[in-house]
């Protein structure tokens, strides 16, 4: 694992450290004492620079080391300074073999000459890793301390790797925090952009549901609790057993803990604060414990973050702190979002959105990038682009870009160069587009789309869509009709134009694109669309048809063999109008016979009148409700109901239908049964077993509600009969079948000795009562408050062993409860 590279796990949106974390989970009786501090204390700085081939580097812009590195160190420690720290700059090895004496440098941090000029070492050849202490001085420490690390290497090697991943991540977070911040909370939209934004490019885990709560509770929503950004890897629950659990609970708690507040662990950092709990534990002695310190580098600063405060009495407190690893360079992976995306040159702001290497964004690492532009007519433009996690990516400077004509191509590619630490870096290519002034054409299939009377889309296309800034659609007039556009592929633009109010004519298409002052345009025609009919079908005996096509809102009436139909509904389905016509006189629709074909005469708004060729459909299946019963388990239900209609959730309907159209029922007759608000329906079938033939003609159904419909169905139901096409000629009239109600589970009444008082009404699920009452004429009802959850409502003293109820799910009926009076217990 690198020190400092950008070699964060970013697959799955993974991360790879929580540096707020252990929380309750090591409140244990075994760490009960330790410090639950988080890595909220500000330590000492330490001020770092690195020389490389003769250029200097502030520590905050160095990804790694190298052997030949010089690197300055100078302690800010403050004038009034009570205790002198001795800084010990250690250079490790790897895991197997123990670095040598010389590899130790001892810095008096309180010397003047020191603290003065600083102090310059040299990383040495063969070197891996590199740690700094910072210890109060005492006799013996730096033998100590060095005698420590080269009798376990390997174990020092890993608390390197880990402190300077969880400083990299440390700074993802804080970076998503400190941005979010900035954002005003009087702009919602706004705040959930650049949160999903800066998640996306900082690969952290955005809380959409902070985008529920009212607007200005946003923003504290999505900073309030760090640990909401991170998402478990399925490592960190053994980790934390282990780190709870395991010989080193008591270290591990005094390491790091704090307050979890949710899902999520940054496991890896669990793993490392284990290791480094392993670490210090063996190494802990009555002079020293070792605490270790996030490095958060700051220009040639590094702040360091504590987890708990120093101690000066014995054990004496000793910081470790990680300095980016010895090796060779590991550059970021960064890749563009869209690699197929082509973008506009003169956009403002022109950001160029990448992911896949949040440290980019989060740390100095990389810097002073540049978009280096190349045209194929041997264009070249150096722009300067700085990463910005709010935007996605790179925002690049085009102030300074020559006028669109002077660049001598319509097409650029595009390609960030930087620096990563010392050495080049260069990241992805892109794609862009130089605005200018262009044909616009209208597709062949959106020809004739604008169509007054409703909203109109129609697609527009150029070679230069992509750099549209604004698009307006005006009449005649000039009026702005307010269209809504959006680039719908490259090279298209869709628009909406509302066309409900305007009148038919002549308009255009104004397009202004990024950094050109004059406008394209484009005319166009809104047309009043003549209905377009394709048929009118009604089945024998009804009183409704329907009318298909196009333009039916142009449609004022329609006469067929006498009979005057008026519009009822209009629906647009599948690209079509279908518009419901209904007879309005006397004449009997009767007299239209099966198979028929007629002609219709239809008259629209301005006085044409279009003839049409019509169907009369074969009659539509018709049943007869003869009888029917509801059976309740005997004992299930202390309610006597009022409405012989009402059908219990737990009970059981039974009603046998006669057929009418046609004469006889077949093998594969439906009856489909719903609520009145089609929330819940059934299909009864003979083949399930829920339809039972008596004869021909007669059949029983039988409906278990609670079965077919769940615990949350209640109201009006309706049946009919449903044929075998799959279109609603096949389906019967909705009619009338039973009301479901829900009941509760009523146990007893108590009540108190005094008459004066009420008395409390036992059962569950009691808020599926309406009221309640005394007498059957509800003289003087108890209602029962929306939301009631407990076991026991006060009611008024029942007349003997007679209570009168209101079921929620139909009030309008009253109901008997018969339940054994008791005494009020004390």
């Amino acid at each position: 694992m690198p020190g400092r590279n950008f070699s964060v796990n970013a697959a799955g949106g993974k991360l790879s450290i929580y540096f707020c974390l252990l929380t309750a989970l090591l409140a244990a009786p075994a760490v009960a004492s330790a410090s639950t501090a988080a890595f909220d204390l500000a330590g000492p700085r330490v001020e770092v620079r690195v020389t490389r081939s003769g250029k200097t580097l502030p520590i905050a812009q160095v990804p790694n080391l190298q052997a030949g590195d010089r690197v300055w160190i100078q302690a800010d420690f403050p004038d009034t300074q009570s205790v002198h720290y001795l800084l010990i700059a250690a250079f490790l090895r790897g895991t197997t073999n123990p670095p040598p004496d010389a590899w130790f440098t001892r810095i008096e941090t309180w010397n003047k000459q020191t603290r003065a000029e600083g102090t310059v070492i040299t990383v040495p050849q063969g070197a891996q890793q590199c740690l700094f202490f910072l210890a109060p001085e005492t006799g013996g420490d730096f033998d100590t301390l060095r005698s420590a690390v080269r009798g376990k290497p390997g174990a020092f090697v890993r608390a390197s790797q880990d402190l300077n991943q969880a400083s990299l991540d440390r700074a993802r977070v804080d970076k998503y925090l400190d941005d979010v911040k900035e954002t005003s909370d009087a702009d919602p939209a706004a705040l959930h952009q650049r949160s999903a934004l800066l998640t996306r490019t900082l690969d952290l885990k955005l809380n959409e549901d902070c985008f529920q709560k009212p607007v200005e509770e946003q923003a504290a929503c999505l900073t309030k609790d760090s640990d909401s950004l991170v998402l478990d890897d399925g490592q960190s629950q053994s980790m934390i057993a282990t780190l709870a659990t395991g010989p080193s609970a008591d270290l591990a708690g005094a390491v790091s803990t704090t307050s979890l507040a949710g899902g999520g662990f940054y496991s890896p950092y669990v793993g490392s604060i284990v290791d480094i709990a392993k670490i210090f534990g063996n190494m802990r002695s009555a002079k020293y414990q070792y605490i270790p310190a996030l490095a958060l580098p700051k220009g040639d600063e590094l702040n360091l973050q504590l987890n708990t405060p120093p101690s000066f009495k014995n054990p004496k407190s000793v910081l470790v702190v990680s300095l980016p690893s010895v090796e060779g360079a590991q550059q970021p992976p960064m890749r563009p979002v869209n690699e197929s995306e082509t973008l506009c040159l003169q956009k403002s702001p022109l950001v160029v959105q990448v992911q896949g290497s949040p440290v980019v964004f989060s740390t100095d690492i990389a810097h002073d990038f540049v978009l280096h532009l190349q045209g194929n007519s041997g264009t070249s433009i150096d722009l300067h682009a700085k990463p910005d996690a709010a935007s996605g990516g790179f925002l690049v400077d085009n102030s300074q870009l020559p006028p669109a004509d002077k660049l001598g191509t319509t097409q650029l590619t595009g390609r960030l160069h930087g620096s990563w630490g010392f050495d080049s870096y260069d990241g992805p290519s892109f794609r862009f587009e130089v605005a200018h002034q262009t044909a616009w054409t209208v597709p062949a299939a959106d020809h004739g789309s604008l169509i007054v009377g409703r909203d109109a889309s129609i697609h527009v296309e150029s070679d230069c869509a992509v750099c549209t800034e604004h698009v307006s659609v005006q009449d005649q007039q000039g009026k702005d009709l307010k269209a809504a556009w959006k680039l719908a592929k490259p090279g298209e633009l869709q628009l909406q134009i509302p066309l409900k109010d305007e009148p038919a004519g002549p308009m255009r298409i104004v397009v202004k694109q990024f950094g050109i002052a004059t406008p394209d345009e484009l005319p166009l025609r809104a047309y009043s669309e003549a209905a377009h009919l394709d048929n009118f079908v009604i089945s024998a005996g009804d009183e409704q048809g329907v009318l298909r096509g196009n333009g039916l809102n142009e449609v004022d009436s329609m006469e067929l063999n006498g009979i005057r139909f008026v519009p009822a509904k209009l629906s647009r389905i599948a690209q079509k109008d279908e518009l419901s016509l209904a007879a309005t006189n006397q004449a009997p629709t009767t007299s239209l016979q099966p198979g028929e074909k007629v002609v219709a005469n239809v008259a629209l708004k301005d006085g044409r009148v279009l003839d049409l060729p019509a169907t009369v459909a074969p009659r539509r299946p018709q049943v007869k409700l003869i009888s029917k019963s509801v059976q309740v388990a005997p004992g299930s239900s202390a309610i006597r109901f009022g409405d012989a209609s009402q059908l219990p959730q737990n009970g059981k309907l039974s009603f046998f239908l006669k057929s009418e159209v046609p004469d006889e029922f077949s093998r594969t007759e439906k009856i489909e049964v719903a609520t009145a608000d089609g929330s819940s329906d059934v299909l009864l079938t003979i083949a399930n077993g829920d339809l039972v033939l008596q004869d021909s003609q007669t059949m029983l159904a039988v409906l278990d509600p609670l079965k077919s419909f769940g615990a949350s169905a209640f109201g009006a139901l309706r049946f009919r009969p449903v044929g075998d096409v799959a279109d609603d000629s096949s389906k019967g009239d909705w009619q009338p079948l039973a009301t479901l109600v829900r009941v509760p589970t009523l146990k007893e009444i108590r009540c108190p000795d005094d008459p004066s008082q009420a008395c409390h009404l036992i059962g569950t699920n009691l808020f599926l009562i309406d009221s309640v009452a005394s007498d059957s004429k509800f003289t003087q009802p108890v209602a029962v408050p929306v939301g009631f959850v407990d076991s026991s409502l006060n009611v008024p003293r029942p007349s003997g062993t007679l209570l009168y109820i209101k079921l929620r799910d139909d009030s309008s009926v009253i109901n008997t409860v018969a339940l054994p009076v008791l005494p009020q217990e004390q």
